[in-house]
């Protein structure tokens, strides 16, 4: 996991730092990835000094809550998944994150492409590093589930990241 550190770029304003992670529609894998990543950095003391936030890059769900298989497997998980609301991502975001995870190869296409501050979110997964998260949207329950086994052990290791970055033991 010291890779992960190595990854991360440095916060634009000191003691703060600001993530958006994004698929293409923000209802399944970025929500998901929000809802567990803001518990994880929760846990770690890191909410007042991480702010995350989950877009997609198409528009057609702004304004609508997360799929319902997606909130079911997050609920069955112990997740809160009420809250969100879908976004489309805006390039403005670009200038002011420190951050910005992508889902898939098509999504770092739709933001502009691998830079210092924007990458694949599976590049942090500890078990598969540089894996794309793959869209569960046309396929059953388990495909949500195997995004959640996912996002919880690559948020781990973000926050992780974050914690040495941002000097918290």
């Amino acid at each position: 996991m010291s890779n992960a550190h190595t990854l991360l770029p440095q916060p634009r304003l000191p003691g703060r730092y600001a993530i958006a992670l994004v698929c293409l529609g923000n209802i399944c894998r970025s929500p998901m990835a929000d809802v567990v990543l803001v518990q994880r950095l929760d846990d770690a003391g890191l909410s007042g000094l991480v702010q995350v936030r989950s877009s997609g890059t198409g528009d057609w769900h702004v304004g609508n809550p997360m799929d319902d298989r997606a909130a079911a497997t997050l609920t069955a998980a112990g997740y809160d998944a009420t809250r969100h609301r879908a976004r489309q991502f805006a390039r403005s975001w670009l200038d002011e994150l420190d951050l910005v995870l992508v889902m898939d190869g098509a999504n770092l296409d739709d933001v502009g492409g691998r830079s210092e501050r924007v990458m694949l979110f599976g590049e942090f997964d500890p078990v598969a590093p540089g894996t794309e998260v793959p869209d569960p949207y046309y396929g059953g329950p388990d495909g949500f589930e195997e995004v959640l086994q996912m996002v919880e052990r690559t948020s781990v290791a973000i926050t992780a990241a974050l914690q040495r970055l941002m000097d918290r033991p």
